[in-house]
């Protein structure tokens, strides 16, 4: 469905140096930088995954997104995405895709959001029975039946997010692009996001291509993961791949009576503790839990005990390291 191959992208940026020489100098010539936001970008993703696209702050997740969206022009570079090219046959295209940038709006801000779901039924010439049968559900499962009638302006953030991807899914698009959905939202409006993207992916079949910064997004939605660091793919592979490559720490949480003895492990670390509950760290290919667990019961009277995988937040860190990103 969506193929791309050695795909770069460079910008001109402007330098100035502070000062009122340097400014009048800049009114007659200016010196500038090439930045590479994309180097040689390759990856092919199939009908109905759901993909999580991460990376560091400037890594070129969002240039990416708009290169598949048609937004932009790569500077060389293949992309081919339900047989179009984004950027050539845009009108066509984009019929297909719905696109939702978490600091961008495609609502228009003073007036009702039905009446900017109107415009973009005439825009996308969205059938009449389609258009009622999508907008009842998206109005139902994102919980839009007390906002739908208020101008876009007078809505909160998680309010208008819950809008924009209704709005970018009116005219029932195969694929969509969520650029940071769910940056600024409370948690009932994350999780209110998460299981209606889960949803349109199981019921319809919609490919979701999905950047962010908050991993519990990753975690609870996608199953593969391609990191791109530095304008380039440093890995492209299965969640459960990389908890098997990083994973091996647990985190164990100790509710005990009263112990002042030390706790000397090879491979556990004390993260927190207090006279009655101490947190570890614990490194399973240096230790096993049941060697912990033994040692932990001889040396203090256990009240509840509990094991967790290393957070996936801790998880990316290691990535990045690694790649030193």
């Amino acid at each position: 469905m969506i193929t791309i191959k050695n795909i770069n992208k460079s910008f001109k940026v402007a330098q100035r140096s502070t000062g009122l020489t340097n400014s009048l100098k800049a009114l007659f010539y200016r010196e500038h930088s090439i930045v590479h936001a994309l180097q040689d970008i390759s990856f092919s993703i199939e009908p109905g995954e759901i993909v999580g696209y991460i990376g560091p702050n400037g890594a070129g997740k969002s240039t990416t997104i708009k290169i598949m969206s048609g937004i932009l022009v790569p500077d060389s570079g293949t992309c081919t995405i339900m047989d179009y090219t984004p950027w050539k046959e845009r009108v066509s295209y984009v019929k297909h895709i719905g696109v939702v940038f978490g600091q961008r709006s495609q609502l228009w801000w003073d007036v009702p959001v039905i009446d900017s779901f109107s415009l973009l039924r005439d825009i996308y010439k969205i059938p009449p029975h389609e258009y009622k049968a999508n907008l009842n559900l998206l109005i139902e499962t994102l919980h839009l039946q007390e906002i739908i009638y208020t101008p876009v302006r007078q809505l909160s953030l998680g309010q208008r997010m819950r809008c924009e991807i209704a709005a970018s899914l009116l005219h029932s698009p195969s694929i969509l692009f969520l650029d940071e959905p769910t940056i600024g939202l409370d948690a009932q409006s994350k999780i209110a996001v998460r299981q209606f993207i889960q949803t349109i992916n199981k019921e319809k079949g919609v490919t979701v291509i999905l950047t962010t910064h908050d991993m519990n997004d990753i975690e609870a939605l996608a199953d593969r993961v391609i990191l791109i660091g530095k304008g380039s793919v440093l890995y492209d592979g299965k969640l459960e791949e990389l908890r098997g490559k990083y994973g091996a720490h647990k985190v164990v949480t100790i509710d005990y009576q009263g112990n002042n003895q030390p706790l000397n492990m090879d491979g556990a670390t004390i993260l927190f503790k207090t006279s009655k509950r101490m947190v570890l760290s614990v490194d399973t290919e240096k230790i096993m839990m049941s060697q912990v667990l033994s040692q932990l019961s001889n040396q203090m009277e256990l009240i509840d005990i509990s094991i967790e995988a290393q957070p996936i937040e801790e998880m990316m860190i290691q990535l990045y390291k690694e790649h030193q990103l």
